[in-house]
């Protein structure tokens, strides 16, 4: 169990270790510095904050402490000014140093002057009673503010948890994104080259045809057409120029004289590829929202009774018709408030991929023919007529 003296002498050896590291910093060191000084500074506070709330109302009420407790304050109310000071003074600067040592020095001398009169003068003027009760109730905030500092940097650490999972998430999506759009883009790449190589083919086989078709009716051309009779093979040779075949020709060109033309017919095929792009952002913030809470609490108050009575027996016992004073401490509870943070639930942001069926609609254009028949000649449309029926 910690007593008013351990209390007392070892209160500021938390402050002591943090000025000895803070001062063996180098002016290059800024995030280490800012880290201290803000330990330092958060330690300094609160031991001002527990003697004043906790000691100093009870010293004053004794005379021969009182006077401790104006200089006490006094320091107190220095220190603090430094700290502002330090505060807004750059930490890579040589003022920061020196305005350090001064504070550290401030510190070492309240911390003398805490052991040298302040403890002799509260062991004598306190109680035991009076003295545990204070440090019961200083060790009893001491423990609920570093449970809530507990409590904070948890908090820090989960919401820099999930910062980094957010990143991650991001980063994957982002490759992700990156991955399907790199696919579509190969995907569409072998598609344009499927349709090059089968319009190549198409026109390769259209030129080979076309090839094959001119050297058939080359052939054809230069053989004598023989109907099986002499009469019609002299007639036919008078009435018509000799018939061949060729590849076709323009609309608008001559009449051709050969037995047979190629006409190449094409057509379009529809490729459908696919291209990922934004639509629609979705934003999530956290924000802090207050909410009025109320607790009961069950408090103390002790006052002190003045009662006059009839003694038990008349008979003298102890001093009499002398001056005595009596002191007695009246004592009250007050409500300690501090607060804790857990995680009430935890919200996760991710994307679900579904997928759709959609129907691309368009028109794709394609080759036909259209076959009109003219006679020109009756005689010549008879006479091939008449071979026609002779070759069925």
């Amino acid at each position: 169990m910690t007593t008013i003296r351990q209390l007392l002498q070892n209160g500021p050896a938390k402050a002591n270790e943090l000025f000895a590291k803070l001062v063996d910093t180098s002016d290059g060191a800024i995030k280490t510095r800012e880290r201290l000084f803000a330990d330092l500074k958060a330690e300094l506070d609160l031991l001002a904050k527990l003697e004043e709330e906790h000691l100093f109302p009870v010293l004053r009420k004794h005379k021969t402490t009182k006077g401790l407790v104006s200089e006490a304050l006094a320091d107190n109310k220095q220190t603090r000014i430094l700290l502002d000071e330090l505060e807004a003074t750059p930490k890579d600067s040589e003022e920061f140093a020196t305005k350090v040592a001064e504070l550290r020095k401030i510190h070492q001398q309240s911390v003398r002057d805490g052991k040298n009169e302040l403890l002799p003068a509260v062991l004598e003027a306190l109680s035991d009673e009076e003295a545990q009760a204070i440090v019961d109730r200083i060790e009893a905030e001491k423990a609920e503010i570093e449970e809530a500092r507990m409590v904070e940097a948890e908090q820090r650490r989960i919401a820099a948890r999930l910062e980094r999972e957010q990143e991650a998430r991001r980063l994957a999506e982002q490759e992700d994104e990156a991955e399907r759009e790199q696919e579509a883009r190969t995907a569409v790449r072998q598609t344009v080259d499927a349709v090059a190589r089968t319009g190549e083919a198409a026109a390769e086989s259209a030129t080979q045809m076309v090839r094959t078709t001119a050297e058939v009716a080359q052939r054809v051309a230069t053989a004598p057409m023989s109907t099986g009779s002499v009469l019609w093979d002299s007639m036919f040779n008078l009435w018509t120029a000799p018939l061949g075949r060729a590849v076709a020709r323009p609309a608008n060109g001559p009449s051709s004289s050969q037995a047979e033309e190629v006409i190449p017919l094409a057509e379009e095929t529809l490729v459908v590829g696919k291209q990922t792009v934004t639509s629609g952002t979705t934003t999530v913030r956290r924000v802090v929202v207050e909410t009025p809470v109320q607790q009961q609490v069950s408090l103390y108050d002790e006052k002190v009774i003045v009662e006059r009575r009839k003694p038990v027996t008349d008979a003298v016992t102890g001093e009499t018709l002398t001056e005595v004073t009596i002191e007695m401490i009246e004592t009250s509870e007050r409500p300690v408030v501090g607060k804790s943070v857990k995680v009430r639930e935890e919200v996760v942001v991710r994307r679900e991929r579904t997928q759709r069926i959609e129907t691309v609609r368009d028109t794709v254009r394609r080759d036909e023919i259209e076959v009109t028949h003219s006679d020109e000649n009756h005689r010549s449309g008879k006479t091939r007529a008449a071979i026609a029926s002779s070759h069925k």
